[in-house]
């Protein structure tokens, strides 16, 4: 994996020599006026082009079904970064393979801005399997993640100063937005009983959605995609839904979804039915163009999915 990072460095220093004074941006269009921001997540890439408005252009490194986990940057990802005025990524080791193109991006005078910084440290999650570092997945409760709305802005009015009072209105809107969205999952979450608050996904994303939602959260796999469920584990999930008679469980967007079909057969050998209540977007967003292909729309699937199915006790 060294080798590849050492390779995609060296294409960068070649890509950065050859790269003119006067920017193009991420289309290769006349930079004048525009902010380019290239953004690791679509979570990041839409609230980017939220509060940039007509000022950025904006282009997503990871597309709807991409894991960020697994995510290895190609030589085309390493030549548009280079050529961006701004690069907003997640932090907390959500990317963690790029994090020495990262560096060398920041040693080249480009702006780049971890989005988590406007998180308090006390309110994140620290999981002991998770090597002493910080849970990433701060987008599942929406409080966390109006927090990131700062950071961008604040690089915004850096960036362009003379449009600050639009980036304000739309920071300001954005975050109005949020709130009454946070609102929605809370009612929609308390109308499930509190005995039927119980989660099954693929990885275990979603334990800051569990901590702010009242729902108890269980994954097959840890915090990142990269370690790998055994048979025991498989086994183990299998017997807390027999136990407690959980109806459903969810698949994700971003990971295969054999993982938990594998849970729902041993379920199965055990003498019962558990469906399959839904895909959730976990990692990535939906489709461009979809309800789910924004940050908002994909927090309002997830939540309506999950009661959905653990309320009338799952689907075929």
């Amino acid at each position: 994996m060294r080798g590849s990072i050492c390779l995609l460095i060296t294409i960068l220093t070649v890509v950065l020599l050859a790269c003119s004074s006067s920017k193009e941006d991420v289309n290769g269009s006349s930079g004048k006026g525009v902010i380019n921001i290239v953004a690791t997540t679509g979570m990041i890439a839409d609230m980017a082009a939220v509060i940039g408005g007509d000022n950025v252009v904006v282009k997503g490194l990871m597309g709807p079904g991409v894991d960020p986990h697994l995510y290895k940057a190609s030589a085309g990802d390493v030549a548009l970064l280079s050529k961006a005025d701004v690069i907003f990524y997640n932090g907390l080791h959500l990317e963690g393979k790029m994090s020495e193109i990262f560096e060398q991006m920041k040693s080249r005078g480009i702006r780049t801005v971890a989005v988590t910084e406007g998180v308090d440290r006390s309110d994140l999650l620290a999981p002991p399997e998770f090597k002493g570092n910080y849970d990433p997945h701060i987008w599942f409760d929406v409080t966390l993640w109006m927090n990131t709305v700062g950071p961008v802005r604040n690089m915004l009015i850096e960036k362009d100063p003379e449009n600050a009072p639009e980036y304000n209105e739309n920071a300001d809107s954005y975050l109005e937005a949020l709130a009454e969205l946070n609102e929605y999952v809370k009612e929609r979450a308390d109308s499930l009983p509190e005995d039927k608050r119980v989660l099954i996904t693929a990885h275990d994303a979603f334990n800051y959605f569990g901590r702010g939602y009242g729902f108890e959260v269980r994954g097959l796999q840890g915090i990142s995609t990269e370690s790998e469920a055994g048979t025991a584990d498989v086994q183990e999930l299998a017997a807390i839904i027999v136990e407690r008679r959980i109806p459903a469980v969810f698949v994700e967007s971003s990971v295969p979804p054999r993982y938990i079909e594998a849970v729902q057969a041993a379920v199965k050998s055990k003498g019962f039915d558990v469906k399959v209540g839904g895909e959730l977007f976990s990692d990535a967003m939906g489709n461009p163009g979809t309800p789910e292909g924004n940050y908002i729309g994909m927090v309002r699937h997830n939540i309506n999915t999950i009661v959905d199915a653990l309320g009338r006790g799952g689907e075929s």
